[in-house]
């Protein structure tokens, strides 16, 4: 950690160079003989990604940013407010520290909190910054998670984890096991110092597979921003044997949409099927990624458009943790009925339970994109392919 980036005619220039083109600036360089423009440049960066990710930060004096990658790993404020909501009491270790984001709104909830951090740049710049937002319930530790709980070795309230793949390939499948820490190898341990571990992982964790790894899984919460999944909180308490609960959240700019189930509900749920009424929903990621297709019809008393579509309908108008759509149209999937029905030259298109793509609807019927027209493009219960034109609600 370079200190000469904070002095102040340093920290104006990053600020007054947000804007500019990095590129050019590295041809260019820099004035400040303390200072690598590389330095400079990587500051100019990190700070950028997070004007809208990390808000707080952003907007604080002599705030030192570690490298854009860090910071696109980093949880976001947004997240990181709700995982300090699940927790309470007097201590927690945070054992795979990063940039702390997720320590600071801890601290909010938490009387103490220990941040452990392996890279000792990282650690340092954490703690640098933890002063500047005058934060004083954090204790900064340089050192392996694992090594320091055990050498502490004192009980926690809660253990924070956030296990990094060793496997960087995206869109595979992951096992917890085979991500440092090794949690499911070393819960005994954890559940030594703590009676509750809360592990965050990437949306891309099959819910079934990281519960057969895990034990003792009381909740899983999927957290969504602004209808993309962002990550899954597993809350784990020792001895636990109960149902396994799944709270989705979808966080949206002034409010947030809740539905909890437990897994055996959704097994034991049967969805009544019926034609599009009045009202379509399509629910929001979160859901979606729990897997709540039975239970969301039969909680809400909704109707299914077929058992695999996870569209639902109804007369009357409900609240609905997703979208809301008043149908407008029902015709088959056929270009020369909908040229003469919908007559659209752009509309908003989704699909559900069907053989092609979006990109192939559009091709083939001549739309573009946008537009205040919603077509999906399904599949009824008779098992025929259909297209139900909406409005927003």
């Amino acid at each position: 950690m370079n200190k000469s980036i904070l002095n102040k005619e340093i920290q104006e220039f990053i600020q007054n160079n947000m804007s500019s083109d990095t590129t050019a600036l590295v041809l260019k360089g820099t004035t400040f003989p303390q200072v690598d423009t590389l330095e400079i440049i990587e500051q100019i960066e990190a700070r950028t990604r997070s004007e809208k990710k990390l808000p707080t930060w952003f907007s604080s004096k002599n705030i030192y940013y570690p490298n854009k990658l860090n910071i696109e790993q980093t949880s976001s404020e947004i997240t990181a407010k709700y995982k300090a909501s699940l927790v309470g009491g007097h201590s927690l270790i945070d054992i795979t520290g990063g940039f702390g984001v997720d320590s600071y709104y801890f601290s909010k909830n938490i009387q103490h909190v220990t941040h452990c951090e392996l890279n000792p740049h990282l650690s340092q710049i954490a703690s640098h910054n933890i002063k500047q937002l005058e934060v004083k319930n954090i204790s900064c530790f340089p050192k392996d998670g694992m090594k320091t709980l055990i050498s502490l070795n004192t009980p926690f309230d809660w253990i924070y984890i956030d296990p990094s793949r060793r496997d960087d390939s995206k869109g595979k499948v992951f096992l917890l096991k085979d991500c440092l820490p090794n949690v499911p190898h070393f819960l005994e341990l954890f559940f030594k110092y703590s009676k509750n571990i809360m592990i965050k992982t990437s949306p891309l964790l099959d819910l079934s597979i990281g519960i057969n790894e895990l034990q003792a899984v009381k909740a899983i919460h999927i957290v969504a921003v602004k209808n993309e999944v962002k990550e899954l909180l597993w809350i784990l308490e020792r001895d636990f044997t109960g149902a396994t609960e799944i709270k989705t959240v979808n966080i949206q700019k002034e409010s947030e949409d809740h539905f909890d189930f437990y897994l055996n509900e959704e097994s034991q749920a049967v969805a009544d099927l019926g034609e599009p009424l009045t009202y379509l929903y399509e629910p929001n990621a979160a859901i979606l990624k729990g897997g709540a297709f039975e239970i969301l019809a039969e909680k809400l008393q909704l109707n299914k458009l077929h058992k695999h579509s996870h569209l639902y309908t109804s007369k009357k108008l409900i609240d609905f943790p997703g979208r809301r759509f008043k149908v407008e149209h029902i015709l088959p999937y056929n270009k020369k009925q909908f040229k003469r029905v919908i007559q659209v030259a752009k509309a908003n298109v989704a699909t559900r339970n069907f053989p092609e793509t979006v990109q192939q609807i559009r091709k083939k019927l001549g739309l573009k994109d946008g537009g205040n027209d919603y077509l999906f493009f399904t599949t009824n219960l008779e098992n025929k392919k259909i297209i139900i034109a909406c409005k927003k609600v």
